[in-house]
């Protein structure tokens, strides 16, 4: 006669690259449910706009998450702007909108290595780190930082990319999207990988609504909901849809993220080509006195930074809502049912960045 015992899992385990905590509820080794214990990164961040003056805010607002760095900062500028009803130049959208999908590239590729690693294939998360080096290596040429590029600022960016430096980063990406298709055929075709990832953690497209699953764990169950679609910074001049998978299980959300790699690479390459002259930034006259909700898509899923401003040079709040957290009750949903030995896969499947969660 089987029973329900209580096991823990994590903080600490070698497949969280953050802490996070899990008490598993297991009828043998299937699991039942799953209670959730959250907290351990908690750094008050959002408290900092009573002490930080809003153009430097977007400092603190980059290091909500190391990973999608650039997109947060990105985002708070975008509800400043908003609020003051500054008009952004166009140059300075396409150069957002072309360090953000480095920003995609790198996130997904660093978790494919993650992946790859939780499942035992080791050279299979070198190779994913290897690629990762090159996107790294390009936001450092043209923003000057590795991770923390600090080249976004309210009402433009701080930093330009001249023609050579564009036409070389166009053609670098010929050799980069041919290193890609071969990885990408290990994590699509091969018959090991299908064997952990098929059928496992399955989220329909109903739960997937229900539970408020985004980014490619909403888009793995038939879920077409990407943030890029509202066509913030040049997103509404280019041409691309988001990419969907109907399955519902591990495979089909690592799927949704090794096919973004492609469409960052065709958004960027649009990008280049149809960037257009001009200024790169506005002068910011005045303190922001309103509020607004900022959306964009992170690798992760759609991001909201709500800023509040009272006329002075600091804001009245900031309150960030991430992806991770949106898909903890997604997370919980996939569990159900589950085997023990699969949940390490299973956690990983929705790309938890958990200082991005609790900041």
């Amino acid at each position: 006669m089987s029973r329900q015992i209580v096991m823990p899992f994590g903080p600490q385990h070698p497949v969280l690259p953050e802490p996070i905590h899990l008490d598993l509820v297991l009828e043998d080794e299937t699991g039942v449910d799953g209670m959730l214990s959250i907290g351990y990164l908690h750094g008050g961040l959002e408290t900092l706009v009573e002490k930080r003056q809003f153009p430097e805010y977007v400092y603190i607002a980059e290091r909500t998450c190391g990973i999608c760095s650039f997109i947060h900062g990105m985002t708070y500028c975008q509800g400043i702007e908003r609020v003051m009803g500054l008009e952004v130049p166009e140059r300075a959208h396409y150069l957002r909108t072309i360090w953000s999908e480095y920003s995609r590239l790198h996130s997904h590729l660093l978790w494919l290595g993650l992946f790859a690693d939780s499942m035992g294939f080791e050279n299979l998360f070198m190779n994913a780190w290897k690629h990762r080096e090159f996107v790294l290596d390009v936001m450092e040429e043209t923003t000057g930082g590795r991770v923390i590029q600090g080249s976004c600022k309210v009402g433009g960016v701080r930093r330009d990319i001249d023609q050579e430096t564009l036409k070389k980063m166009e053609r670098d990406l010929k050799g980069f999207e041919k290193g890609l298709k071969e990885m990408a055929n290990v994590f699509l075709n091969d018959d090991s990988v299908a064997s952990r990832l098929r059928g496992v953690g399955v989220l329909s497209r109903n739960d997937a609504y229900v539970c408020g699953a985004v980014g490619p764990t909403g888009r793995g169950s038939g879920v077409p909901i990407d943030a890029r679609m509202t066509g913030y910074a040049a997103y509404g001049e280019l041409d691309f849809s988001p990419v969907v998978e109907q399955d519902g299980d591990c495979y089909a959300r690592c799927a949704v993220r090794v096919n973004e790699l492609f469409s960052s690479i065709e958004i960027i390459r649009q990008s280049i080509d149809r960037i257009p002259g001009g200024e790169i930034e506005v002068k910011v006259k005045g303190n922001p006195d309103g509020e607004y909700f900022s959306r964009s898509e992170q690798p992760r899923g759609e991001l909201v930074h709500y800023v509040k401003g009272n006329g002075t040079k600091y804001l009245a709040r900031s309150r960030i809502r991430t992806p991770t957290l949106t898909n903890i009750p997604p997370l919980v949903k996939m569990l159900q049912g589950c085997e023990l030995a699969d949940v390490p896969v299973i956690v990983l499947s929705i790309d938890p960045c958990i200082g991005c969660m609790e900041r």
